[in-house]
């Protein structure tokens, strides 16, 4: 989490000292769906080590936030961006397979809710002018926020992760300050849920870690200003 808000801090500072007469400023709201892969490599922390458990399968989910960011007047194909976006891909009601040194017991388990909030301070972001037309990309680091709750014990674990948020789209001017855009974006990260007791074959407590990432598709519209 430090070095998270270093990141948002030096973000901040690189606006300031851009200043809004050199730059082209922008926000914008965002919408669009999430298609997670299996939640993956699960495997079992403090009181349930040495216990894995087999993938997860996670619910497709919409997902909705903003954005906001800068391209300096000297460079303008260079810029970097800000943006946080909420999606819900919760754990699917499946059958789950947990392993450990004394065997492994297969079981079903109940629908899970998992929420992500991704706080993105700081991607850079590349683009090519054309016109109305402007193809772009980008790539940063996610701060991820993250809750899940059991669906039969009500019991949640809440923790934060850092990984990887990229982007890649292409923005459609319809005036001069405003914009529509659609864009693919990847994100991947380790969730670690230290106090999550939800076992395929019996709540023991300890917590679980795993690895998360989905593709996501998003539109919106976007202000400019000078």
């Amino acid at each position: 989490m430090r070095r998270g808000w270093f990141f948002v801090a030096a973000a901040f500072c690189l606006t300031v000292s851009g200043g809004p007469a050199d730059a082209e400023m922008y926000s914008a709201a965002q919408v669009g769906v999430s298609i997670p892969n299996s939640f993956s490599d699960i495997q079992g922390e403090r009181a349930n080590t040495g216990t894995t458990v087999s993938n997860l399968s996670l619910a497709n989910t919409v997902i909705y936030g903003v954005k906001f960011g800068y391209y300096l007047e000297s460079i303008k194909w260079l810029g970097v961006e800000a943006e946080v976006f909420n999606s819900n891909p919760n754990i699917k009601q499946q059958t789950a397979t947990a392993s450990n040194a004394t065997g492994s017991v297969t079981a079903a388990i109940p629908g899970t809710s998992l929420r992500v909030l991704n706080l993105a301070p700081v991607n850079v972001v590349v683009r090519y002018q054309m016109g109305q037309l402007e193809p772009y990309a980008g790539v940063g680091m996610g701060i991820f926020m993250t809750n899940i709750k059991d669906g039969a014990t009500g019991l949640s674990s809440s923790n934060s992760s850092i990984g990887l948020n990229t982007q890649l789209g292409l923005r459609y001017f319809v005036s001069e300050g405003v914009s529509l855009f659609g864009e693919w974006k990847y994100n991947r990260a380790r969730f670690d849920f230290p106090s999550f007791t939800a076992n395929p074959a019996q709540s023991t407590g300890g917590g679980y870690s795993g690895d998360y990432s989905a593709h996501i598709f998003a539109f919106g519209i976007g202000f400019h200003f000078d």
